[in-house]
């Protein structure tokens, strides 16, 4: 059985990832179909699915900083989002109730505004998943979606409480302890190396975060969360986050496929949730309206807005909750499950396309931006910036490095990681703080005194945006790329990059031509 999960789940990957599309669409497809075939899920693919969410959970922790829950950006948008949306779908619903139409005959007015809050969560999983393969996990759009993800998670958990009766027992206060506990767990990961232990020890801190919180009777997956960001910023974690990535992705190949294996739909049931698809631009619209007024730019309000558009597989769990005390029919778990999956499929093809559609729409966006931009709007490139690097992880610090010495330290860097710049600049890096795909930063600044740009970053779509962006800045410079396989080199020729360094090869030509002159 678990042969022909794996075998669906490649094919339908890998079709998807053919015609371009992400894997996860594939494996949402694979679970439909493997239903419609008769297949039944079992409690391995459970398991396997519940494992995926707690890994991701716990890594979205080692990335996530506690302040960004606090700001006003992060819970008013929150909030105000899901009221607005509560009290919208409560209306509507009620009004298609009064008609009598389909399944909406069904709804009250409390089930409506159940229904209404569960569609109100953005999928934890579906928005991770894309903004790790973009590469903009840790951009200002990318860090405010997922602390309101968090956000949205943290409520809830408080409604399971409320509505399971479920309180959490007295020893939850001791959970506070942790806190005392974080130095001994950083220095043990720094003692586990950097080998299978390394990974071993994350599923070990993920789990144990899970069963810990769920003794004290509070949902689980939020103890893996909390046990992550105890340890975000510890020097081991983003190596601690690498050794999981591949672990958590094959882990989440379950919880995609169980959704196909909720109930095979029937026509009307489509129908409802196409219907509840339609409901996704005015989601997107009301992030928007609501990110603006906070006074974001207007490029962070769109693309966090578009990525935050679709419904969640936590919406899911509520709705089973609700079947299960009896508030709702078990075809609306059915209905969710459907209108989920097609909001993912939405949200992935409108996220490929959303920088391409900023900078051609650019005009009409940023008419919705409030007077007085905030100071992440600006962008100054100084004068002496001969050469520079986008993107100063290891790679690119390296890179920075070796060029200070050759350039008369005439070479700035540029990262869209805020607390990576502000790090940097305390070690003396001249570094300016930037999203390298956003086109109001080309825009605005004067490249005539730069003759180099070197892209050091990992994700070849990233780097094939920046080469768009700077042709429509009218570059006139070189431009240098990395790649690490021999595929993404011809894939980044055709683009017109000048320079593209195989990662590995050139490393091993690098470390020959030094060993070389130990001997000369």
């Amino acid at each position: 059985m678990e042969f022909i999960w794996i075998l669906f789940a490649f094919l339908c990957g890998f079709i998807a990832r053919a015609i371009a599309m992400p894997p996860l669409i594939g494996y949402l497809l694979a679970g439909f179909l493997l239903n419609f075939m008769g297949m039944e899920s079992s409690d391995s693919l459970t398991l396997l699915s519940d494992l995926g969410i707690t890994l991701m959970l716990f890594t979205i922790g080692l990335k996530l900083n506690i302040k960004d829950l606090l700001k006003t950006d992060v819970w008013v948008s929150t909030l105000g989002h899901m009221v607005i949306w509560i009290v919208l779908c409560t209306l509507i619903f009620t009004g298609l109730s009064v008609l009598a139409l389909g399944y909406f005959a069904e709804l009250s007015l409390q089930t409506s505004a159940l229904v209404g809050f569960a569609l109100s969560f953005s999928s934890t999983v579906c928005i991770v998943k894309i903004l790790e393969e973009s590469g903009e996990l840790k951009t200002r759009h990318g860090k405010l979606a997922v602390a309101i993800l968090v956000m949205q998670d943290i409520v809830a958990v408080v409604f399971m409480v409320f509505a399971t009766g479920k309180i959490p027992g007295i020893w939850a206060t001791a959970l506070i302890g942790l806190i005392f506990l974080k130095p001994i767990i950083g220095k043990l990961l720094e003692k586990v190396g950097h080998g299978e232990l390394l990974p071993l020890m994350g599923f070990f801190l993920a789990f144990g975060g899970y069963e810990l919180f769920s003794l004290v009777d509070i949902k689980g997956d939020l103890g893996a969360l909390i046990v992550g960001v105890l340890l975000a910023g510890h020097a081991k974690s983003t190596e601690l986050y690498k050794s999981l990535m591949s672990f958590k992705d094959l882990f989440l190949i379950g919880f995609f496929l169980s959704i196909g294996f909720t109930a095979l739909p029937t026509v009307d049931m489509l129908a409802v949730a196409a219907l509840l698809s339609i409901f996704i631009p005015i989601k997107a619209i009301f992030f928007f309206a609501i990110f603006t007024l906070l006074n974001l730019r207007a490029r962070t309000a769109f693309l966090s807005s578009l990525i935050l558009s679709n419904y969640s597989e936590f919406g899911l769990i509520v709705i089973a909750l609700c079947t299960s005390l009896g508030w709702l029919s078990q075809d609306w778990l059915v209905i969710l499950a459907i209108a989920v999956s097609f909001s993912f499929v939405i949200t992935s093809i409108l996220y490929r396309s959303a920088h391409t559609i900023y900078r051609n729409r650019q005009q009409l966006i940023t008419r919705f931006e409030k007077k007085g931009k905030r100071k992440e709007g600006v962008f100054v490139m100084p004068n002496d910036a001969d050469v520079l690097v986008i993107g100063m992880g290891r790679v690119g610090k390296g890179t920075y490095h070796s060029l200070v010495q050759l350039t008369d330290n005439r070479v700035w860097g540029i990262d869209a990681d805020e607390d990576r710049i502000q790090k940097l600049k305390e070690e003396g890096f001249r570094v300016l703080f930037g999203d390298a795909e956003d086109f109001d930063l080309w825009k605005s600044l004067d490249l005539s005194n730069t003759r180099l740009v070197l892209i050091a970053l990992p994700y070849i779509q990233d780097i094939i945006n920046i080469q768009e962006q700077l042709k429509n800045a009218n570059y006139q410079g070189k431009v240098a790329a990395i790649a690490r396989y021999e595929d993404q080199v011809e894939r980044l020729s055709q683009c017109g990059i000048d320079k593209i360094f195989n990662f590995y090869n050139e490393a091993g030509v690098g470390f020959a031509e030094e060993s070389m002159l130990l001997i000369k």
